[in-house]
């Protein structure tokens, strides 16, 4: 088979969208599972599609609701596939949505639910660093020393970015500007009624040097799903399919060498991953009209956007600036629904339930160019994944 036969672009779509309200970490008055299931649940319904014929599952960074349980509660006629993406934190969203689309494209499901559920009251907080019986991998190499948590670890990255680049703090700030000020037309944020301006965010307390408290995710309680079908049976539901025009996953050399020895340690990890997600779609940046970036950190956020060629990290300065990031008419509009940042921390996949609004043009802070929706995954994680949703005019 060709090179330009192996693909997804155009092949498998996203036909139906669902969601929990979103809490504060701890605050779900559901355990995750019934989270998952009532997300699962919401996914069928908006694509009308009867739960009992979903046959395949999708997930990443370990999620603990098992494709079989999650089957049985369902009622699924038949499980024929259930993939898990390797890696934690974020970096799998786009990924698991891949897997689910490839197992579709290549005939061993017909429709797949991917999802992600977090419920932190029931399991413990997923940022914060606790006493470990043993440690492995490159933590082996830093929490003897006092690196214990996420932001500790990622704000060296960033820090050397900075400096390299020359890159100064009010970029970080445009993009959480940005994230609050669309979660304020979005009711489902949890930061939804509380405005960030720039002298809260200047005078905010410091969690790492670069980093202060809004430039670092939320932690929330929740789930979400999107249900994946063929290109062809999209067509013949009610809701505006999202078409997969790309999508890739993966590291740059020696990404994940220990102790923080990769060859580019100032990476968000996304130079080869965006070549591939270009190469697949047949697009590149200048055919994005937005763009829904996992922030675990601002910082990360700044590097995946130059590593995905919207400008030059010598020019981040320049285009950073809170008015570029807006929608409707801002040159990017970024994370229109509040992102990671303000809308909730479902581990990123909030922002491709996003990117299906987008697409279908139902968005909170619809951007005006939207036919082509851009997510990134978990910047500065291997591996690292990214996603073009688009309209059936990109086709």
């Amino acid at each position: 088979m060709s090179t330009a036969a192996r693909t997804l672009r155009g092949r498998v779509a996203v036909a139906g969208i669902g969601e929990t309200p979103y809490y504060k970490h701890g605050g779900s008055p559901d355990p995750e599972f019934k989270l998952v299931l009532k997300a699962i649940l919401a996914a069928c319904q908006d694509a009308g599609i009867d739960p009992r014929t979903v046959d395949g599952f999708a997930s990443y960074s370990n999620d603990r609701s098992d494709p079989a349980r999650l089957a049985a509660a369902l009622g699924v006629r038949q499980l024929r596939s259930a993939t898990m993406q390797w890696g934690g934190g974020g970096g799998g969203c786009c990924a698991a949505v891949a897997n689910g689309a490839a197992a579709i494209h290549a005939g061993l499901a017909d429709c797949v639910v991917v999802y992600r559920g977090l419920a932190q009251g029931q399991f413990g907080r997923f940022g914060q660093g606790g006493g470990e019986p043993t440690v492995s991998g490159d933590m082996a190499y830093q929490m003897p020393y006092g690196v214990l948590a996420p932001p500790q670890k990622f704000a060296m990255r960033v820090q050397r970015y900075l400096h390299e680049h020359g890159i100064a703090r009010p970029a970080l700030r445009a993009i959480a500007m940005a994230s609050y000020h669309h979660a304020q037309a979005n009711p489902r944020a949890v930061m939804h009624g509380k405005p960030l301006d720039e002298a809260r965010y200047d005078a905010a307390r410091w969690i790492v040097e670069p980093l202060r408290l809004f430039d670092c995710c939320m932690e929330n309680d929740g789930a979400a799903a999107v249900l994946l079908v063929s290109a062809e049976r999209a067509r013949t539901l009610a809701p505006k399919p999202a078409y997969i025009l790309g999508t890739a996953t993966g590291a740059e050399h020696r990404a994940a060498a220990s102790p923080h020895a990769a060859p580019r340690y100032a990476s968000a990890n996304y130079s080869g991953v965006a070549a591939d997600l270009y190469r697949m779609a047949g697009l590149g940046p200048q055919d994005v009209g937005v763009v829904q970036s996992y922030e675990n950190f601002t910082g990360g956020v700044v590097m995946a956007l130059a590593e995905h060629g919207f400008f030059a990290p010598e020019e981040a300065n320049d285009f950073l600036r809170t008015e570029n990031l807006l929608a409707p008419d801002g040159r990017l509009p970024l994370n229109t629904s509040g992102g990671n940042l303000a809308e909730c921390y479902m581990h990123g996949f909030e922002l491709v339930l996003e990117a299906v609004r987008q697409v279908r043009g139902t968005s909170t802070s619809q951007a005006r160019r939207s036919d082509v929706a851009l997510v990134i995954g978990g910047p500065m994680v291997s591996p690292a994944s990214n996603l073009l949703l688009g309209s059936e005019n990109t086709l």
